[in-house]
């Protein structure tokens, strides 16, 4: 698998850059941390619309900047494609006109995407005749999303393309974002502070803070990485479940998934039979028991686990981090005192009781 290597070092009044990024060619990375980070900054360097003069870009075999060679690819001469956070479509254009902008000055012989193939994966062919005016906050970045494709780019780079939208539209618009990075393959960089965002698109988790890079690597990885507490927001903190809808209990308004071997309950969701859906776990919603009970409880999700990792103790603070073994990483925080209660060590087997899970549609 090609990667995507860079190392930028950039300085402005109050704020300093130092990232070096090594992330795979493929599929969604999103660049997520608090505001001021460096999210955007990143994926400026990125573009080529900021110059790190300690700079390097390699993108598979292809080097975009290499400051040490006094090499550097401007914007304009790579195969980027760039949604920001506004569609900035062209006024006096049609939705076509818009679409064809780029993709009329691409040579014929590296075009890899046609306008019709584009209009069907966005559903966007009602909107080809209308004037930007006339379009929804959705359709414009729809739009606009379209008219960075068809530009036949190596790589997608979207800075919060959805921050402007209200919720309603952000559901809209994220499936077709999934849509067409598995219809093309294009990798995309997605800036994003929304964990919402984040857990329907990701699959490789890039986090910052103050202008450095806390963690790198697969999403599931990093959402259970117990190093971070203390480094980002806890909210993050978790496991991420890929399952699919098994079947429907309407009768109790619960639906059941499958996950690996395993059958949870969630709340009834608008899902067919064979959907996959994602699941995010938060360590608060793990409780863990030492052995099995005959006590019946009201705790539907119960899995049986093996501990791998005892977080870092804080002998002022009330609580600990445990990462679980299910056949994947799963995150319990639970209290100093429970942990010394069932006297918990690497390798001892225990059961996971889930009490809580959100669901995020793929």
């Amino acid at each position: 698998m090609n990667n995507l290597s860079a190392n930028f070092d950039v300085s402005f009044p109050g704020f300093h850059l130092e990232a070096r990024l090594n992330i795979p060619e493929s599929g969604v990375t999103v660049l997520f941390g608090p505001s001021g980070s460096g999210k955007t900054t990143l994926l400026r360097c990125l573009a080529g619309l900021e110059r790190s003069s300690a700079g390097f870009m390699q993108v598979g075999e292809t080097i975009w900047q290499d400051e040490s060679r006094d090499l550097f690819v401007p914007v304009h001469e790579r195969s980027i494609g760039v949604v920001f956070q506004e569609p900035r479509l062209f006024p006096h254009l049609s939705v076509r006109s818009n679409l064809l902008y780029g993709f009329k000055r691409i040579p014929v012989q590296e075009r890899r995407i046609v306008l019709d193939d584009v209009v069907e994966v966005l559903n966007i062919g009602h909107l080809l005749d209308r004037r930007p005016r006339f379009l929804s906050g959705g359709e414009g970045q729809r739009v606009a999303i379209g008219r960075a494709l068809l530009t036949s780019p190596r790589l997608l780079l979207m800075d919060e393309p959805l921050a402007s939208l209200d919720s309603e539209r952000k559901r809209e618009i994220v499936p077709y974002i999934r849509r067409l990075q598995t219809t093309w393959g294009i990798p995309i960089i997605y800036v994003s502070h929304s964990l919402e965002e984040i857990l329907q698109l990701v699959d490789t988790m890039v986090l910052l803070k103050e202008g450095k890079i806390v963690a790198q690597g697969p999403a599931k990885k990093v959402f259970s990485d117990l190093d971070l507490r203390g480094l980002i927001t806890s909210e993050i903190l978790g496991a991420i479940f890929d399952a699919r809808v098994i079947a429907h209990e309407p009768e109790f308004g619960l639906t059941r998934v499958q996950f690996m071997e395993y059958q949870l309950h969630v709340p009834r969701q608008a899902a067919e039979v064979g959907q996959s859906i994602r699941l995010h776990i938060h360590s608060n919603d793990v409780s863990v028991v030492a052995s099995p009970s005959d006590i019946r409880t009201s705790v539907l999700n119960v899995l049986e686990a093996t501990v791998m990792e005892i977080g870092l103790i804080d002998p002022t603070g009330y609580s600990v981090d445990v990462k679980l073994d299910v056949g994947q990483a799963l995150l319990a925080t639970i209290t100093r005192k429970s942990l010394a209660n069932l006297g918990l060590e690497p390798g001892q087997k225990v059961y996971a009781h889930i009490k809580a899970i959100k669901m995020v549609h793929e």
